[in-house]
């Protein structure tokens, strides 16, 4: 779809970011706290190294997709790893490469960071993004834990 831009987030996105993040979090099945909403807002916007960033889609000036990203250091190599933790485009557009342009835009940071490697997780059942993912990216072996 030639009419998708993507441009870093801006302070009057506000609404439209809140909006897109919600419903990435309810396709989860979970929700956050408003002190967390405040806090990851404030934190798009810090420059620190290891502070998340975040991307907009927009189709027509429309937001329709959103994309946080980060970097953080690994042990595995000199330069840092990107990891994409949300990915969320509006359902009426699904299938209309604006994910894959939200991606493509993260790799792209990801080089001009230097980053070793850019990864990110899915659940299993979330067999539309998987499509995407499978044409884009590599399907890892590894199986994530985290403490109980």
């Amino acid at each position: 779809m030639s009419n998708i831009t993507i441009r870093p987030l801006e302070p009057a996105d506000q609404p439209e970011w809140r909006r897109m993040w919600t419903a990435y979090l309810e396709f989860y099945k979970t929700s956050v706290p408003e002190d967390v909403y405040a806090t990851t807002w404030a934190r798009l916007f810090d420059d620190g190294e290891y502070e998340p960033s975040g991307l907009i889609a927009l189709i027509d000036g429309k937001p329709v997709g959103l994309v946080h990203y980060m970097f953080h250091r690994t042990c595995w190599a000199t330069g840092n790893n990107c990891y994409l933790q949300d990915l969320y485009a509006d359902p009426e557009i699904r299938g209309k490469g604006v994910g894959r342009a939200l991606i493509e835009a993260v790799y792209e940071k990801a080089d001009e960071a230097g980053a070793a490697n850019v990864y990110w997780m899915t659940q299993d059942f979330n067999e539309t993004a998987r499509k995407l993912y499978d044409r884009i990216a590599r399907l890892t072996p590894f199986i994530k834990y985290q403490r109980a």
